[in-house]
């Protein structure tokens, strides 16, 4: 039986998932707080300078029109996880993946992971 919060956690997953393809950095922020952190292959990102910062630089390789498929979800509580794939004019990603963590409609953690490769 689906549980209130996790209907909360789908709902925000959604949002930030059309924020991402839309490549819209002012709505993929509504998605955080200033206690959110990413953690990513290069290290952990805490507050919404530094998300903000690391969204404006994925959306210069993966802008608005990229191809994106979701190719796996999963939702537990307050828990999302994702895989995904990406195509744009810029980078090839076969295989990428996020789990986030969900506290008060937000983002609290999400730990991403993404194989990247630039094209010529």
């Amino acid at each position: 039986m689906e549980t209130i919060l996790q209907t909360r956690t789908e709902e925000v997953l959604n949002h930030h998932v059309a924020a991402f393809i839309e490549a819209d950095i002012d709505e993929i922020m509504r998605d955080y707080t200033e206690s959110s952190e990413l953690l990513t292959p290069d290290g952990a990102l805490k507050g919404l300078d530094s998300i903000r910062f690391f969204f404006e630089e994925i959306f210069k390789i993966i802008p608005k029109g990229s191809v994106l498929e979701l190719k796996q979800q999963f939702i537990r509580e307050d828990m999302a996880y994702i895989v995904w794939s990406g195509e744009s004019s810029f980078v090839s990603v076969p295989v990428g993946s996020d789990t986030f963590i969900m506290k008060n409609d937000k983002i609290l953690f999400q730990n991403l992971a993404a194989h990247v490769i630039p094209k010529q």
